[in-house]
């Protein structure tokens, strides 16, 4: 692969621009662009910058054994700081609200919701409407929110995440929206812009009845177990639509049940995402997922603190 197709496919998974990608390099634009348009080549160390930003927004840089063990530990650490961080979130109605607006916000901007922060949280919390915006996107922004006060206040009471829970989640999600909400889909799916294979949809029942029957089981490493769990949930993608944040939701309820802060994934790192959730699934390498998650269970932890 020659340097002009690697830096196509850096800017398509980080959404950078040249101007910025040169900075990141440490030279000039009009040195990058001269790369990109194949009229000069860059030298060895700049090449070696490029390969290693390749790698990284490709999912195939690996991320050294202690520095994710120490992120891991850091999270176990912080989570016996709080004894209860379900009945914090419930109990602290700006904790709450924080947790909702980013959850929510982020989750659907990563679908492609084109709704502020400012729009999302003015739907939630004042009622109102935006006018130049699609009323489908303001159901899913008042859905998501109901079907979140709905996982909390379940997440009080039942022991397990079980198929009922999620199915009832999807209805919240979709109603309004779609007929088959809350029902698995009766036909074959693809992934927009994946090469990762979905299930076929006379097998999601039994596979879901194991995903559920591994979920449950009381893990050694969360961190690792949710980022299997998710990556398997998002393969099967047993609805029609609503996938990205029903499995999102379901780490939000991982992450409760093992007292740990919700992972709030940045809507502005949906590409790293996306690319650490195919290295997951296509080649088995949960690293760069697993290291993404407790970042994103860090940013929970600061909307826990405050911060």
């Amino acid at each position: 692969m020659n340097t002009k197709d690697k830096l196509k496919i850096i800017q398509d998974l980080s959404g950078l621009t040249q101007t910025k990608m040169a900075a990141k390099i440490g030279v000039s634009f009009v040195a990058l662009n001269n790369w990109w348009n194949g009229k000069s080549k860059p030298r060895k160390k700049q090449q070696d910058s490029i390969d290693a930003m390749y790698l990284e927004y490709t999912g195939q840089k690996t991320i050294p054994g202690t520095v994710l063990l120490a992120k891991k530990e850091l999270i176990i650490k912080e989570s016996a700081r709080h004894k209860n961080i379900l009945r914090t979130i419930s109990k602290n109605p700006d904790i709450r609200d924080q947790f909702m607006l980013s959850l929510t916000y982020n989750s659907n901007k990563i679908e492609g919701s084109t709704l502020s922060e400012d729009e999302t949280a003015d739907i939630m919390f004042n009622n109102r409407t935006i006018p130049d915006k699609s009323l489908v996107e303001q159901f899913e922004v008042k859905n998501h929110q109901t079907a979140l006060k709905y996982l909390f206040r379940q997440l009080e009471n039942i022991k397990k995440i079980d198929e009922a829970l999620v199915l009832k989640l999807h209805s919240i999600l979709m109603n309004g929206i779609r007929d088959d909400a809350g029902i698995y889909r009766r036909h074959g799916v693809r992934i927009v812009g994946s090469n990762v294979p979905t299930a076929n949809y006379l097998k999601i029942t039994k596979l879901m009845e194991s995903l559920f029957v591994d979920l449950n089981k009381k893990p050694k490493d969360i961190i690792s177990h949710a980022s299997d769990i998710h990556a398997r949930f998002e393969q099967i993608h047993p609805f029609s639509d609503g996938n990205g944040r029903i499995g999102r939701l379901i780490l939000v309820a991982m992450f409760l049940k093992s007292n740990i802060a919700p992972a709030v994934i940045k809507q502005e790192n949906k590409r790293l995402y996306y690319a650490y959730l195919r290295a997951a699934q296509l080649k088995n390498d949960f690293t760069q997922l697993e290291n993404f998650i407790c970042d994103a269970v860090t940013s929970g932890f600061d909307i826990l603190n405050r911060k």
